[in-house]
């Protein structure tokens, strides 16, 4: 079974390009940072349009209710075979972020939550190149290619 995930890429212009990253959280991710950050995006229900699943999981991730004109950036394979399929839309953010929780057994046997995404912000597209995982910049290359055309 094909895994699929939907996201949304927010952007702002500012004295050049940036867009909006999440960094995942939870204790594989922690004191983690360059190639891990990307798009707030996750899988898809069964049954679930591809856009509506990008916009609830944006929106679960960030606490953002996302909205305005939609760019589609179309999809990308990323490295374990996972299919991600991508919108773009222009927005801001007031520096609060408020995720969804998921519990995790640890070693020790106990249950803890984490937060599905720790840190989120804006970037330039030289940050963002060296913050994303890499399959995930092929979305901002996109992006750029139809807003500057």
């Amino acid at each position: 079974m094909k895994r699929i995930s939907a996201g949304l890429l927010m952007y702002r212009k500012r004295k050049e390009l940036e867009v909006f990253l999440v960094h995942p959280g939870g204790p594989f991710f922690k004191g983690k940072d360059d190639g891990f950050w990307g798009i707030p995006k996750g899988e898809v229900n069964e049954g679930e349009e591809l856009f509506a699943a990008a916009q609830r999981e944006f929106k679960e991730e960030t606490g953002i209710d996302p909205s305005g004109n939609y760019i589609s950036l179309g999809e990308i394979k990323m490295k374990g075979g996972k299919i991600v399929h991508a919108w773009a839309f222009e927005g801001e953010w007031n520096g609060l972020l408020v995720t969804n929780y998921f519990s995790m057994r640890l070693k020790s046997g106990e249950w803890k939550k984490f937060p599905e995404v720790d840190r989120a912000g804006f970037f330039s597209l030289s940050q963002a190149k060296t913050k994303m995982n890499a399959a995930q910049f092929e979305f901002i290359e996109r992006l750029l290619k139809l807003i500057t055309s």
